[in-house]
């Protein structure tokens, strides 16, 4: 780890464990552990697995008028989850360039947190300050909360073990849902959602730094009692995929609109203000000149982010791959990549991956790639 790059508050205990660590929007976070990528990605498809994301960033926002506030700048409408919800959400550039997607969970109107990427956290807290009306406070906990994700179909019996007594309060969650333990945040206590972004039964944890290792402690020995254990994000980037779920910097980014990446569901469109507005409607009520699909290969091969596709029968390139890997559930290679619109694909079309001057046939796919477990 080099002095520049954050540690995450588990950092002590990822060496233990003999982890690989790399950097990861400016902290240095578990790629892998020992068992590798493949099989920590099967784990979570099959029992649990434990992952530490304390790269991403946690954002309090606090007084009167923070939910109107937020729902002046950010895409989605607040307006449609109450208390004890959270909700996934855009913010955008004024030509509907996404500058980051994140997580917000409402506490009521006047508490909410705010969970965006690493990379773009310390942004999107000055935009949300400068643009702050009087009373209603924007605080970067990004170094002192620790967030953690349980993942997987035996997530919730793990997590029970864990919580022991306070399991029951977490018990009945639907998905989106989340409840505060032990006074919650801002008592020093915790959060639990039922969210996850591997497309499987699961749980994401906030709570205090000091607090993080002894609840990962306690989260790994349940989760190995399940037949599961720890995680990096090399796998959460392959689970992503399957699920057909953007990640800012390949689907999503300043270049590219929700409009484009699949994301419009994330847009209260009736909403009569909120950053990028004017110019994702245009585009929206236009057509947007590409989209985001979801590719399966039919031949030997994997596409790697960066690569051409080509159309399937003259070889004119019709698109980017922005996310490519070996598939640990399908055992083929998947992409997601950017596809013009026209002429239009549909799911069952053939496209050609290059693959370094190497055609690779690609089948296009309805996402996601693998069913859904979510709920």
């Amino acid at each position: 780890m080099t002095d520049d790059l954050q540690p995450s508050p588990l950092h002590d205990r990822h060496v233990a464990l003999d982890a690989t660590l790399g950097e990861f929007g400016g902290w240095s976070m578990p790629i892998s552990y020992p068992a590798g990528t493949v099989a920590e990605h099967t784990t979570v498809r099959e029992t649990a697995g434990l992952f530490d994301v304390s790269h991403l960033g946690t954002v309090p926002i606090a007084g009167p008028g923070a939910a109107a506030h937020l729902n002046t700048c950010l895409t989605n409408d607040i307006g449609r989850i109450g208390p004890g919800r959270a909700q996934y959400t855009l913010a955008c550039a004024e030509d509907g360039g996404v500058l980051d997607d994140m997580i917000v969970y409402m506490a009521s109107d006047d508490d909410l947190l705010l969970v965006p990427n690493a990379a773009n956290s310390t942004r999107i807290v000055s935009m949300l300050s400068e643009r702050a009306p009087a009373g209603v406070t924007i605080t970067d906990r990004h170094r002192e909360l620790a967030v953690l994700a349980l993942q997987g179909p035996r997530s919730a019996e793990a997590l029970a073990a864990a919580l022991g007594e306070a399991a029951d309060a977490v018990a009945d969650l639907d998905y989106m849902a989340f409840v505060d333990l032990e006074g919650g945040l801002s008592a020093g206590g915790i959060r639990v959602c039922r969210s996850g972004y591997t497309g499987e039964h699961g749980y994401e944890v906030v709570l205090e730094a000091a607090a993080a290792p002894a609840m990962w402690d306690a989260l790994l020995a349940a989760t190995r009692e399940v037949g599961g254990g720890p995680c990096g994000l090399a796998a959460r980037d392959t689970l992503r995929t399957e699920m057909s779920l953007p990640l800012h910097g390949n689907e999503l980014s300043g270049q590219i609109t929700p409009v484009q990446a699949g994301s419009a569901w994330a847009v209260g469109w009736d909403k009569p203000a909120f950053w990028g507005r004017e110019a994702l409607t245009a585009e929206r009520e236009a057509g947007p000149r590409r989209r985001l699909r979801s590719l399966k290969a039919t031949g030997r091969g994997v596409p790697r982010p960066g690569m051409t596709v080509l159309d399937g029968e003259g070889g004119n390139p019709v698109g980017t791959v922005t996310s490519g890997t070996f598939s640990p559930t399908l055992k083929t290679g998947i992409a997601l990549a950017l596809i013009d619109t026209d002429p239009k694909v549909s799911p069952g079309d053939a496209l050609v991956v290059d693959v370094r001057g190497r055609s690779l046939p690609v089948e296009v796919v309805k996402p996601p790639m693998v069913p859904s477990r979510v709920r």
